[in-house]
């Protein structure tokens, strides 16, 4: 953000290229984490939460093309995401990066698991999904952090 003239806040939208583009690389690290997670029978949902929510909104679609829009539809978020963030945040910290993935963490809870049917926070499929989907958002926060932080003087 930069001040006007008028003393009212801008955005900064010089930002929003490193932030979508950080935000989708923090989502690959996230996503990496659920995926070996699911691969080796420790994670608690029963599928991938991106899969899910597009079987969820879209029913039955061949394989590859669920499998597409879940790719597409997480990167998509992060991205976004993290634009919003080093729009919003002047000088991304990786503590202010990790809280933030908690708050999205707190939206995935509140919003998409129980739209899923999985309860809030997925407590309705087991109280272990809150835990995980929480390490989860905060991979992705800290790396997001990590990314921002470190290139703070090229995108702002």
């Amino acid at each position: 953000m930069i001040t006007t003239n008028s003393g009212r806040r801008a955005v900064t939208w010089s930002r929003v290229p490193a932030g979508a583009g950080w935000g989708a690389v923090a989502t690959v690290a996230m996503s990496a984490l659920m995926l070996a997670g699911v691969a080796i029978g420790v994670a608690p949902m029963p599928k991938p939460i991106p899969a899910a929510l597009v079987a969820e909104t879209f029913g039955t679609l061949p394989e590859p093309v669920r499998l597409v829009l879940a790719v597409v539809a997480h990167l998509g978020y992060g991205a976004v995401a993290g634009a919003l963030l080093a729009v919003l945040v002047r000088q991304v910290s990786v503590r202010i990066a990790a809280g933030y993935g908690a708050l999205l963490w707190v939206v995935m809870g509140l919003v998409w698991l129980p739209y899923l049917g999985w309860g809030l926070f997925g407590t309705a499929v087991t109280p272990k999904v809150a835990v995980a989907t929480l390490v989860l958002h905060l991979v992705y926060g800290l790396a997001l952090g990590l990314l921002l932080d470190r290139r703070k003087e090229a995108v702002g």
